[in-house]
């Protein structure tokens, strides 16, 4: 079930960043790809029941590996959410000087005003 919802962003997103004539609805279409990517790799990680990936001395070894979440895909997470705001940050920074310069958000009247 929230496979499909990440599959859903994911779709979302792609329709949003290849169909829409808009820069803010392109920007838009990418910030959901980038939430339903995020939301697919904390789904690989996930582990029902699981404990903290922190090892006790009490622990076994097998029963720590058999019951502890994946912190890899967190962490990669983490990253990707501090590198997609950086890009979002500079994909709206280049939005706002397109408009300043060429008064439009719409991409073919961009390419129109371009020559």
């Amino acid at each position: 079930m929230i496979y499909a919802l990440c599959f859903t962003l994911i779709l979302v997103g792609l329709y949003g960043i290849t169909c829409k004539k808009n820069l803010i609805k392109i920007i838009l279409g990418f910030i959901i790809l980038d939430y339903g990517i995020n939301l697919f790799l904390i789904l690989i990680g996930f582990r029902k029941d699981g404990i903290a990936p922190i090892l006790d001395k009490s622990m076994d070894i097998n029963t720590f590996a058999a019951t502890s979440v994946d912190p890899l895909p967190q962490a990669l997470v983490l990253t990707s959410i501090v590198i997609g705001l950086a890009v979002t940050a500079l994909m709206v920074a280049l939005a706002t000087r397109i408009y300043e310069r060429y008064g439009s958000f719409d991409v073919t009247k961009i390419n129109k005003l371009k020559g």
